[in-house]
């Protein structure tokens, strides 16, 4: 059965409950498809000790502050999916759960947005699917080989699921530093840290306030036709949040350099050094998840979709919100994607009219 509707956002995560919260003030007809079966997209599968780089009151959707939690600067993730469940009720927004959206194709004048439970033929599309259900994991020698477990960042939940082991966090961005600092500061786990290159640490006192806005300064520069001023990128690659702090100021954080292979047990080094390891996990980043885009034809270099602002250049019914910059300036943080949100909501119904 095909059922009609003006527009669909694929993805239930804070970028497509921003795009939800501006397609219901603007009266569209629209409906939010989501393959999870609970509210909160990504945020209800992050490790538990994760927390966020900014306060509450920085990290807000559009229309609604988030309320501060009890005893933290930085809210923890069961907090950002405490917000977002209630942003989804509070607004009564269409949201199906438990949707997984196969593929969208041209037809017409509309487009077809096929699901694992039916067909919907629609005038635009708005694609928040983000980027957590493609992690990536580099091809390295061995990898095939190891005996010991391989998680991704998406497999990581808690330091005592490693008790008594020797694990081996890889990666020098925000989730390997917290991710290693978590497993260090445990106390139960023997932790190697590893990274492409020395981890570069951001200043203290810059948390993701200043990141927004150092990346709005450096869209905006672009936009003017001003040189690159390297955003966020210039400043470093670690937000030094509490517990990361903690580990590297107590001398419990360092990072070895990249290892050259794995073999069936162990890490081994260029230079003969070899780790053994029980783990090796991966914090190694992500894809964006665009594969029910495939049959539109609109991948170009490194597998983005070319856009001007959020709009497809190949098809202007469709828009892409929440997937980093080329979507928007700092499009994947709670408080970016509700500008990038409203933008395209705005050019939609445009469309419409």
């Amino acid at each position: 059965m095909t059922q009609h509707v003006d527009v669909v956002v694929v993805g239930g995560g804070q970028a497509g409950l921003a795009a939800g919260y501006h397609l219901r003030r603007r009266g569209l007809d629209f409906i939010v498809l989501d393959a999870d079966p609970a509210p909160s997209g990504s945020w209800q599968h992050m490790w538990e000790s994760l927390h966020l780089f900014s306060p509450a009151e920085h990290s807000s959707l559009p229309g609604r502050l988030m309320p501060a939690q009890t005893g933290e600067t930085y809210p923890g993730a069961g907090h950002v999916v405490d917000y977002l469940t209630d942003y989804e009720k509070r607004y009564d927004l269409p949201v199906q759960h438990g949707t997984r959206v196969d593929a969208v194709r041209r037809d017409g004048e509309r487009l077809l947005v096929e699901t694992d439970t039916g067909t919907w033929r629609v005038k635009a599309v708005a694609s928040a699917t983000g980027t957590w259900s493609r992690p990536f994991l580099p091809a390295l020698p061995g990898r095939g080989t190891f005996t010991g477990r391989q998680l991704h960042t998406v497999d990581y939940r808690r330091p005592a699921d490693f008790a008594g082991q020797r694990v081996i966090v890889v990666g020098g961005g925000n989730s390997g530093a917290q991710i290693a600092a978590d497993l260090t500061l445990d106390g139960h786990v023997d932790v190697t840290w590893v990274t492409e290159r020395p981890p570069r640490f951001l200043a203290d006192d810059i948390d993701g306030r200043a990141l927004f806005d150092v990346a709005t300064a450096r869209r905006r520069a672009l936009d003017a036709g001003r040189s690159d001023s390297g955003g966020v990128a210039s400043l470093g690659d670690i937000v030094a949040v509490p517990p990361v702090r903690a580990a590297r100021d107590t001398g419990l954080l360092h990072a070895k350099p990249m290892f050259a292979q794995l073999t069936a047990t162990s890490a081994r080094w260029d230079n003969g050094s070899h780790t053994h390891a029980d783990a090796v996990i991966w914090c190694t980043g992500f894809r964006p998840a665009l594969t029910h885009l495939a049959p539109l034809n609109l991948r170009r270099a490194r597998g983005h979709i070319p856009t001007d602002g959020t709009r497809a250049l190949d098809e202007p019914r469709l828009h892409l919100l929440g997937y980093g910059d080329w979507t928007g300036p700092a499009s994947a943080t709670l408080i970016g994607v509700g500008r990038t949100a409203r933008d395209a909501v705005r050019e939609v119904t445009g469309l419409l009219s």
